[in-house]
């Protein structure tokens, strides 16, 4: 669970770095003197009202603990009429309980509150099964409150009230029933903090961090790993705290040497990443008992010299498809709210369009798949502009590939319908570059729509494979890049990529967008500029007589 060390080279670490924090202070200031993601979380927790259950997945040894004490410091120390409250630490070892008792006196000193000095104890468990009482530490402060350091997880904690603090929450014992015991101090205005490095896909502590992802558990949530504590000066801290001078240089080499001292552990240890598991990430009977949308997969394959046939004979292999997109999207619900995802594929992979309807109790139902193979990407964006326009007075958001040549039907996307520079921001279309972050925040409420039932999806062979081929990659669900299916028919999770983006989409902020072009208009005489008309083989031209783009735009979940 940690780097190999003694426990007296622990004891000297861990008392040569308090020893040092009176000059750091002295160096710094007090306000200074916490790194700007332990301020961050400090500043987070002082709302108890704003922030009741915040779940933090962090790298190991990044100083958390440390900004925690000084939290601890701050809410023991107060009149309870300013929002004084006891405060519980509890860890899976008695080496870090020692030291989070040791950082709180440090910082009661700091702030100058009244504060005896650590005293140990023996902490009765209060139960009748004959377990023994535990070790554990305490500060009492003049406000009435203490701090109270336990390293195990006392069934005790019941009954008790004030602010709880799970430290390696991944590594305690019996995690799930800490937390039904922690989750009642909410009930006479407590908070609890559980904060943790991962140890395992599997493990309850990750299965929390899904949940709240995914939207289901209502907690704050924050990550930390260790380029992003870096990146906020934990090594110019390390520097100053071992009086050496900081150089980019040697942050780099020793960046560099821990990686390689985790070796294998370092995505998990460091990088926030729970180790792999190597199942499948969504079950086959889970997937085919949400087949109950009744509604097309529409397939497109076109020639491979295409490009090089007459027009006419472009237009006579495409007409059919045409006309059967007309008739799918014809019986179309408008009075439904929708939203789009389009994975872009244009030689080896399938191009793929998921069309949902949003029903009245929020349940996602798709109405419409579309499959393209060897289409090139002006057909493509003739076929994806259809059946946007013939939604678009119901559409929340659609959301496409926006990697590679992907960004090309994004952006022509986004001339007409609005393109969207964020999620939080005006206009339609949304083109996403993949991430791991991006796979990380937004897989889990997909997955969470199908544990509950939320989605309807089309019975369909092709995409079961499809759904079933996203695995767990180093802690994050996604396609691997292995490739499904017979030579010139692969597959590589086309469709469940598609159903992502549409997913995504429609838990997007509704915001009407409008747009006007100036170059279309004289403002001298109000007649058009240019006798001359633009011509777009692909799309009509929009005068600027026309209602402006998305005026019409009504609605939101």
């Amino acid at each position: 669970m940690t780097a190999p060390i003694s426990t007296k080279e622990w004891e000297r670490q861990r008392r040569e770095a308090m020893d040092a924090m009176p000059a750091v202070l002295d160096k710094v200031g007090l306000p200074k003197v916490l790194l700007p993601y332990q301020a961050a979380t400090v500043r987070l927790l002082n709302s108890v009202a704003d922030c009741r259950v915040l779940f933090v997945e962090k790298s190991r040894r990044i100083g958390l603990t440390w900004g925690l004490a000084a939290y601890a410091a701050l809410r023991a120390g107060r009149e309870k009429k300013a929002g004084g409250m006891d405060v519980m630490y509890i860890s899976y070892s008695r080496e870090m309980t020692r030291e989070f008792i040791d950082a709180c006196g440090m910082w009661a000193k700091a702030f100058n509150s009244a504060a005896a000095e650590v005293e140990e104890l023996l902490f009765d468990q209060g139960d009748d099964l004959g377990d023994k009482a535990i070790q554990a530490f305490r500060i009492r402060f003049a406000s009435g409150f203490e701090i109270l350091a336990l390293s195990s997880a006392p069934r005790g904690l019941r009954g008790k009230q004030g602010c709880v603090i799970i430290d390696e929450a991944a590594f305690v014992d019996n995690l799930a029933e800490l937390l039904k015991a922690a989750l009642a101090f909410l009930m006479w205005g407590g908070q609890v903090v559980v904060c943790s490095t991962h140890d395992g896909v599997d493990n309850a502590f990750n299965q929390a961090i899904q949940d709240i992802l995914a939207g289901r558990a209502p907690h704050k949530h924050m990550r930390i790993d260790f380029d992003e504590a870096l990146k906020q000066g934990l090594y110019e801290r390390i520097c100053l705290v071992k009086g050496e001078p900081w150089t980019p240089e040697g942050e780099a080499v020793w960046r560099e040497e821990i990686i390689q001292f985790y070796g294998d552990g370092a995505d998990e240890e460091l990088f926030c990443i729970p180790s792999a598991s190597s199942g499948s990430w969504l079950p086959g009977p889970l997937v085919e008992a949400r087949m109950t949308a009744d509604a097309p997969v529409l397939r497109l394959e076109l020639p491979g010299d295409f490009l090089h046939r007459h027009k006419i004979e472009q237009i006579a292999l495409i007409t059919p498809f045409i006309k059967d997109l007309a008739d799918a999207v014809a019986p179309l619900d408008l009075s439904l709210q929708y939203a789009l995802g389009f994975d872009f594929g244009r030689v080896s992979d399938l191009s793929t369009l998921s069309l949902l309807a949003i029903e009245q109790r929020l349940k996602r139902r798709e109405v419409l798949s579309v499959e393209m193979r060897n289409v090139p990407g002006d057909e493509q964006k003739l076929i994806v502009g259809s059946v946007l326009e013939h939604v678009k007075h119901s559409l929340i958001g659609a959301a496409f590939d926006a990697t590679g040549m992907g960004w090309t039907v994004a952006e022509d996307m986004g001339r007409r319908f609005g393109l969207r520079e964020d999620p939080e921001g005006a206009g339609a279309v949304m083109a996403v570059k993949f991430s791991e972050e991006w796979y990380r925040l937004h897989m889990p409420p997909l997955k969470t729509a199908f544990e509950d039932d939320m989605i309807s999806i089309i019975a369909d062979a092709d995409h079961l494979t499809d759904l079933r081929a996203v695995k767990v990659v180093r802690g994050i669900a996604r396609v691997p890049d292995a490739r499904t299916g017979e030579k010139g028919k692969r597959r590589h999770g086309d469709y469940a990529i598609a159903l992502a983006l549409a997913h995504f989409a429609s838990r997007m902020r509704w915001v009407e967008y409008g747009y006007r072009s100036a170059a279309g208009r004289d403002r001298g005489n109000s007649s058009r500029m240019s006798d001359t008309p633009r011509h777009d083989d692909d799309f009509p031209q929009r005068e600027w007589w026309d209602g402006p783009l998305g005026a019409n735009l009504r609605g939101s979940v």
